[in-house]
């Protein structure tokens, strides 16, 4: 018997499916002149691809950091283990774990359930600056500090998630990854993919998850048609009924956007949209919307750090563009992201044969745990175990490329970078994860050189700005996109919404303003 078809069909054209061609290129010329920067963008109708786009150097074969869609993924591992009952969502969480004993006693464990986990109403705030690779993430989340009674609030906290992974473990004796792959990547047609996790090996659940745009169309998809895909049950169709809507009754979200107070059901998102549509939503514009009414979704991977302009983009033409089945497609301009540009050589390079720049660490950044790494700050302060010091460097000279070696730590990358208007692929690991990248390298002039490193499974890319000096010594300016400082104005809006004190709060927004400067200094070093 030949294997079955697990990938989504394509349609002949998107009218075919009643998407329209013309909004979608008015969609994707829009973006460009908005310099908002998706890397991927999916439509689906009726069980087939009508649109499907990507923004060089991304592809259909690049995973992609999902940050918070995989809260999706984790809260769908915890509807397989209600459905063969593992747990129930009434199930107390402390239970799972009685080994660990909070230091201070209090009644608010008794409602702290795996309920209000899936919900945001657990009641728990965590240190958002902690140092995650020096705690035990279940111990500190225990003893995290309470803010309000579970069950009467909505607070967004990722750990909540975590502890959901935390659980699965405990319940089903296996990782999520291991007990997700029988029953959601393989009869989605999903390779198995990379997932960050703590000390011990728990997922991180809230955040982590690297997938392809594809695999995220698959679930969504079959979330769309109440848990089938290509007409076999795979989610629990009862789960997916439960997850899909509102689960927080009076509850209110604390949000001024329609977007974010609009309801949350297990770990998705209701939008203030007509008709009703619900989306997994990741930092960063990370999408997975369906619209349940029109059999159609929508997918998109971004570097995007104000989500409600990259979801007030694609509300400005979706779903207007679900039109009648009728009309032939017409041909888009696929190019967003700036290619590089031709470099000439400099005089400079001779001084850099068969030497090393020794870079000066800041003690600053490695009190604070946030040392500058090659990879952008957007996807450091995410990571379990940071990267971080850059140290060592050299550069070898080619006639269109050069090659940049550096250390981090205990690890060491060569990576080859583009200096003729083209990228150079390779791949380096940093914090224990290895990242496919696209480089390229310029001559601002004959002493400044400017590096671009981007690893492409995640949102961002990191420049390095060298200026060659007398007495050779060198200034290293860093920078990355998406912009520190558009990152940090995302954040601190945020504040008021995940901290309920309003003086702290405050305190929080002044005090993260300062954060570019500090997490992004110039650094010194001397060639040797």
């Amino acid at each position: 018997m030949s294997p079955v078809n697990k990938e989504l069909p394509r349609a002949a054209s998107p009218e075919e499916v009643g998407v329209s061609s013309a909004l979608t290129e008015q969609f994707l010329h829009y973006i460009k002149e908005q310099n908002l920067e998706f890397h991927s963008f999916m439509v689906i109708r009726h069980g087939k691809i009508a649109v499907e786009w990507y923004n060089e150097p991304y592809t259909a074969d690049t995973s992609h950091s999902m940050y918070s869609v995989s809260k999706t993924f984790s809260a769908t591992a915890i509807g397989f283990a209600v459905s063969e009952g593992l747990l129930s969502l009434d199930d107390k969480v402390l239970d799972f774990f009685p080994e660990y004993k909070p230091r201070i006693k209090s009644p608010y464990f008794d409602k702290l359930t795996v309920r209000t986990l899936i919900t945001m109403t657990a009641g728990k705030q965590t240190n958002m600056l902690e140092d995650k690779s020096k705690i035990d993430w279940v111990e500190d989340y225990i003893n995290s500090p309470w803010v309000f009674e579970p069950g009467t609030q909505y607070l967004y906290v990722n750990e909540n998630i975590y502890m959901l992974c935390a659980i699965i473990h405990r319940v089903a004796k296996m990782s999520v990854l291991d007990y997700l792959t029988p029953r959601l990547f393989e009869p989605l047609g999903i390779e198995r993919p990379f997932w960050e996790t703590d000390q011990k090996g728990v997922e991180a659940g809230g955040w982590g998850l690297y997938i392809k745009t594809m695999d995220l169309a698959k679930l969504m998809t079959c979330y769309l048609h109440d848990g089938k895909y290509k007409n076999k049950q795979v989610l629990p169709k009862e789960w997916v009924k439960e997850a899909t809507v509102n689960q927080l009754g009076d509850i209110k979200m604390p949000s001024k956007d329609k977007d974010c107070c609009a309801g949350y059901g297990y770990c998705l998102w209701m939008d203030d949209t007509e008709p009703y549509s619900y989306r997994a939503d990741g930092m960063f514009s990370q999408f997975g919307i369906n619209f349940p009414s029109l059999d159609a979704t929508i997918v998109s991977t971004a570097a995007i750090p104000c989500e409600d302009e990259a979801r007030a983009a694609i509300w400005a033409f979706f779903p207007a563009a679900f039109a009648d089945e009728q009309g032939n497609s017409v041909e888009v301009d696929t190019s967003t992201v700036n290619r590089p540009v031709a470099s000439k050589h400099s005089v400079t390079e001779s001084r850099l044969i068969g030497k090393t720049i020794k870079v000066r660490k800041k003690i600053l950044l490695n009190i604070i745990g946030m040392p500058v790494s090659m990879l952008p700050l957007a996807v450091t302060f995410m990571m379990s175990d940071r990267a971080g010091n850059i140290d060592n460097i050299k550069f070898i000279f080619g006639d269109h490329e050069c090659e940049m070696t550096w250390d981090e730590g205990d690890e060491r990358n060569t990576v080859c970078c583009g200096m003729d208007g083209r990228y150079r692929y390779g791949t380096m690991t940093l914090g224990k994860i290895k990242f496919k990248v696209c480089a390229n390298a310029e001559w601002i002039d004959d002493i400044n050189l400017k590096v671009m490193v981007r690893p492409v499974e995640t949102i961002g890319m990191r420049s390095l700005n060298f200026l060659f000096r007398r007495n050779d010594k060198v200034t290293i300016t860093p920078s990355s996109t998406p912009s520190t400082y558009k990152i940090v104005d995302t954040l601190s809006r945020s504040f008021t919404e995940i901290i309920k004190n309003p003086l702290l709060s405050k305190i929080c927004q002044k005090a993260i303003r300062l954060a570019p400067s500090l997490a992004e200094p110039k650094h010194y070093g001397k060639i040797v």
